[in-house]
């Protein structure tokens, strides 16, 4: 009941070609063929732009971590001069 027997094919196969002619089988199978392969390569482009927008993010993040990573806040082992003028003067205590 669920799958199309070579009979019910020949059936469908012989209706085709009754309504759009011999002559234009060709052309439609052709165009199909055309369109298939211009389908094809539009998705293996968009793939490729997916991969290329992937890596040139990646690449940015990169960058941006070890730009972070150079120019960070200055860490508590190193006190600024502010700091150290503070603690030495006698009328902060």
């Amino acid at each position: 009941m669920g799958s199309l027997s070579a009979w019910h094919w020949l059936i469908v196969l012989a209706a085709v070609v009754l309504l759009f002619g011999s002559t234009k089988l060709p052309q439609m199978a052709r165009s199909l063929g055309q369109s298939a392969r211009v389908f094809k390569a539009e998705a293996r482009g968009l793939k490729a732009d997916e991969e290329a927008a992937r890596l040139d993010r990646a690449e940015r993040e990169q960058k941006r971590e070890s730009a972070a990573g150079d120019s960070g806040p200055p860490s508590a082992a190193s006190p600024s001069p502010l700091d150290e003028k503070q603690r030495n003067d006698p009328r902060t205590d």
